[in-house]
């Protein structure tokens, strides 16, 4: 999933880019501009989730400007990412295992 954000009144637009798909949003009380090719559902529901995450992380953390606030939102989301890869590789690892043990039952 690879999205460019535009700031509203922002920046000029390359060809590619006319063809891919626009989505506005807003993200703890400002605007942006999506611009890739997944569906504006999906963006939406993104966005949504990132305002969510980082509102959760404000109310915990009053003091934090909204930089630092952005960044601690990044580095939360990405190390449940990592924690999630880590569990998705682990159970195939597990499914690699089992399918092993019954290929040799049936040798």
């Amino acid at each position: 999933m690879n999205f460019r954000i535009l700031l509203l009144g922002g920046i000029s637009v390359s060809q590619s880019d006319k063809e891919k798909k626009r989505t506005t949003v807003e993200i703890f009380n400002r605007s942006y501009t999506i611009v890739g090719q997944e569906s504006s559902k999906r963006v939406k529901l993104v966005a949504s989730m990132v305002d969510q995450k980082m509102r959760e992380i404000q109310a915990s953390n009053r003091s934090l400007d909204t930089s630092r606030l952005a960044v601690l939102t990044a580095v939360n989301t990405m190390n449940d990412y990592i924690a999630l890869k880590e569990e998705h590789n682990k159970i195939l690892e597990e499914l690699k295992n089992i399918k092993e043990k019954e290929r040799k039952q049936d040798d």
